[in-house]
């Protein structure tokens, strides 16, 4: 009989290596804690240290981001400390991985704003209160206390040759576009973070590969034991084409009011159902509903429940299914409109005007002035309101009266 230490053993196993593409090494025959993360897990007399790195280049993280983050919450679970790194100093080169150009340093003031707004949405994932299950670490608090010495010993340990072959640097390097010397200490930087909280395991999606070995390498220059690396898929966005990007309008954010996540998460393409459930959630795959709009709407009704609560998911749901003066819809008959053609900045009214709601600008006015104008629910009555990119737009329904509505796309 299987005991009950090797049965939750096997289970926290099965819930860290899901969705997993790649473990680094992998050696699954073998009994070395150093060649396969198994035996590592399994004969560890203390908790792991598994480290993730986020640099706060931006204000808004989405779900795309959220994925290391609750492997991370999986590894917490499990009984293993998550050191989670906030990159101030290096967000303040930005990581060039995937860049076809140089990055805009971000001042200190931008950054310690966006780390406040990034540990705010990451809270509703991670256990932030039992005690010794998570350090949150400054990475400026070891990189800039460097000297130039330690700056060239870093430098020492890697070739222009290796570095050249990171994904981007390459690409650049062919393409003669400049490449500037301190881009070169990105992944040499990310790596010592490695080595100054001693982790054991690394966790980044899978364009994080060359940055996670930089800091194995590290890490056995330094005499330390060096990490596995963990990489996750990249996720594609909610048009099933790109990954996700709030760029290209194709995101969730994990700041985005309740209803209108749930509104894009319920026309999320079935072709991504399944990974988003894998990758998003804890819901066993091999008991999703058999039709394909029950998948859709139990996906983002768990999701949203996630980030505002059950009650919030379901009130948000059944808003979602009334969103037409008290008339059900299914969401897939909603009626598209492509903002592709609409020039931004744009008044509120030119939009309605614009995916025919209304036949004219000045009957839009007329109609937003009498409140008859709705988004996701919302009755706007500012005329002059001004939406400065399609990306604020993107995913909601455009209401008018009870029986006219559209879904504003990309």
């Amino acid at each position: 009989m299987t005991s009950d230490k090797s049965f939750n053993f096997t289970q926290d196993l099965n819930k860290l290596y899901r969705g997993i593409s790649e473990i680094f090494p992998n050696v699954t025959d073998s009994q070395d804690v150093n060649e396969n993360l198994a035996q590592r897990l399994a004969q560890s007399d203390r908790p792991l240290r598994v480290k993730l790195g986020i640099d706060p280049t931006g204000a808004d993280i989405h779900l795309g981001h959220s994925i290391p983050v609750r492997k991370l919450r999986a590894f917490q679970d499990a009984g293993h400390t998550a050191v989670l790194i906030i990159g101030d100093f290096t967000a303040r080169i930005g990581d060039p991985t995937g860049k076809s150009e140089v990055r805009r340093q971000l001042t200190p003031e931008d950054v310690a704003q966006n780390a406040q707004t990034y540990l705010e949405q990451v809270r509703p994932i991670l256990d932030f209160d039992t005690p010794g299950r998570l350090e949150i670490r400054y990475n400026s608090e070891w990189l800039s206390k460097l000297d130039l010495a330690k700056i060239l010993e870093l430098l020492a340990t890697m070739t222009v040759g290796q570095m050249l072959e990171k994904e981007g640097f390459d690409l650049r390097y062919k393409q003669q576009s400049p490449i500037f010397l301190h881009e070169f200490l990105y992944p040499l930087m990310q790596g010592y973070d490695s080595v100054a909280v001693e982790a054991d395991v690394e966790l980044g999606g899978t364009d994080q590969k060359f940055n996670i070995a930089v800091g194995r390498d590290l890490q056995r220059h330094f005499g330390l034991t060096p990490q596995f690396g963990m990489l996750m898929p990249i996720l594609l966005g909610t048009d099933g084409k790109q990954k996700m990007s709030k760029s290209l309008g194709n995101y969730v954010g994990l700041r985005e009011d309740a209803l209108t996540m749930y509104s894009k998460l319920e026309k999320t393409p079935d072709s991504l159902v399944k990974q988003y459930f894998e990758l998003l959630t804890d819901k066993s795959l091999d008991h999703l509903p058999s039709d394909a709009r029950e998948r859709q709407k139990l996906l983002a009704l768990d999701i949203v429940s996630q980030y505002h609560g059950e009650e919030e998911a379901q009130k948000v749901q059944r808003d979602a299914e009334n969103l037409v003066g008290g008339k059900t819809f299914q969401a897939d008959t909603v009626p598209e409109f492509s903002l592709a053609s609409v020039n931004f900045p744009a008044k509120f009214f030119y939009v309605v005007s614009a995916c025919g709601l209304c036949k004219s600008s000045s009957e839009a006015r007329k109609q937003i002035q009498g409140g008859g104008v709705r988004i996701d629910g919302e009755q706007i009555t500012d005329v002059n309101r001004t939406f400065d990119s399609p990306e604020e737009l993107y995913g909601k329904v455009l209401q008018l009266g009870k029986n006219k509505f559209v879904r504003l796309v990309q």
